[in-house]
């Protein structure tokens, strides 16, 4: 069961023939794979809770229909330009801003440069960006309720090194968009895995 309730973006797709057809297209290039740090869920379930948070608080169809695919060049065969055929230009200039430059290691070096990359394109990629980072840690959390540490063992790399990374994150958020409606709630859930990691044994967490 997602910990983030769904309902918002199956009613926004019931709506927009371009969020059902966004939606479709995930369900297809996510087939068949299962999100990291999730306990088990099947990938399309982080971007239809990515999707909900932000359709939830009324964003366009656009936005929605990026946040659905916000994963699908990174994870899939879908190219930037098939996007862009198949959903037009903010569309696909969303999602090829939302997706990270696997080439860059280490992973520190390449969220840096991906947050870069999200400051500067125009639209709603900064909603995107925090509705994605809540959905992990609120996915993440709710699996660490139900397993334990050993979600750790899902991610290439420490959730130390994610906390880290997340906190940047919110940190440029903050500077960059201080109304975001979702800043706070980011706070809050980094505050709550810091206190996990707290709880957790030294070598859980490093």
């Amino acid at each position: 069961m997602s910990p983030i309730d769904t309902a918002p973006i199956d009613a926004a797709a019931a709506r927009s023939e371009l969020i059902a057809a966004a939606l479709a297209k995930a369900a297809e290039a996510h087939a068949g794979q299962t999100r990291n740090g999730s306990g088990g869920l099947p990938y399309i379930e982080h971007p239809r809770m990515v999707a909900a948070t932000l359709a939830a608080r009324g964003y366009g169809e656009a936005t929605l229909a990026a946040a659905l695919l916000h994963d699908v060049v990174e994870d899939s065969e879908t190219t930037v330009e098939e996007l862009r055929a198949g959903f037009g230009d903010e569309v696909a200039d969303l999602v090829d801003a939302l997706s990270d430059d696997e080439s860059i290691e280490p992973y520190r070096e390449r969220k840096d440069e991906h947050r870069g990359r999200v400051v500067a394109v125009d639209g709603d990629a900064l909603a995107i960006y925090a509705a994605d980072k809540l959905t992990n840690l609120t996915t993440l959390h709710a699996a660490i309720e139900a397993e334990g540490m050993r979600v750790a063992d899902e991610y290439n790399v420490s959730l130390g090194l994610k906390l880290e990374v997340w906190e940047a994150d919110a940190a440029m958020l903050a500077t960059t968009e201080p109304e975001l409606p979702l800043l706070d709630e980011l706070r809050e859930a980094i505050n709550r895995l810091a206190a996990d990691l707290r709880a957790a044994s030294p070598r859980s967490c490093t």
